[in-house]
């Protein structure tokens, strides 16, 4: 960890991003990164959760961890996801959190940083289902910072919990705001 923690003093002292952050969650949660607009977006959540010593793991393209990358992304958290089956996804996580497995997850739900009309509803499924908060993490290009804001649970009404998400991340532009998803959920679209 102490190497950890060192990285990430250095690339927040030398980086043109400023860490504006809350503190970080005194439990497990659903962080949410977004918007997602970047390669640059993995880079700031290791920045973020090396510096404030939060076990995390996240979910990444099953091709991230093939040959020699595989055990180097495993040890930064990475659980791969085979993009064909989402579903098994987040069967999978609630199943590990279910089992006793503590850890707090990330998830970028506005999927592969372009081309979407909306959010994958993952994270909000794996967080009712078992029981952890969600925590907003956020990258702005306008005011080039980038930290975690509030830690809430949701209550189960889909539009409510979104439009308090969506309040959050109004003026939250992303790393390459051309790439920004507007956040809602496919279930607000089709109702």
């Amino acid at each position: 960890m102490f190497v950890r923690r060192l990285v990430a003093r250095l690339f927040w002292t030398f980086s043109r991003w400023k860490l504006v952050t809350e503190a970080a969650p005194d439990r497990p949660t659903v962080l949410i990164g977004a918007p997602h607009t970047s390669n640059w977006d993995f880079v700031f959540m290791l920045g973020i959760a090396w510096k404030l010593d939060m076990h995390i793991r996240w979910l990444g393209k099953k091709s991230l961890f093939r040959g020699w990358r595989g055990p180097i992304m495993r040890s930064w958290g990475g659980i791969p996801v085979d993009r064909d089956a989402p579903g098994r996804v987040v069967q999978e996580v609630v199943d590990r959190i279910r089992s006793g497995e503590v850890f707090g997850l990330v998830v970028t739900p506005d999927g592969t940083r372009k081309g979407h009309s909306h959010w994958k509803s993952g994270f909000y499924r794996i967080a009712r289902e078992t029981g952890l908060p969600v925590t907003l993490g956020y990258v702005d290009r306008t005011t080039m910072t980038i930290g975690l804001g509030p830690t809430f649970e949701l209550t189960g009404d889909i539009p409510a919990d979104m439009d308090r998400i969506r309040a959050f991340y109004a003026d939250k532009s992303g790393a390459v705001p051309a790439n920004r998803v507007e956040p809602r959920l496919r279930e607000e679209l089709s109702a």
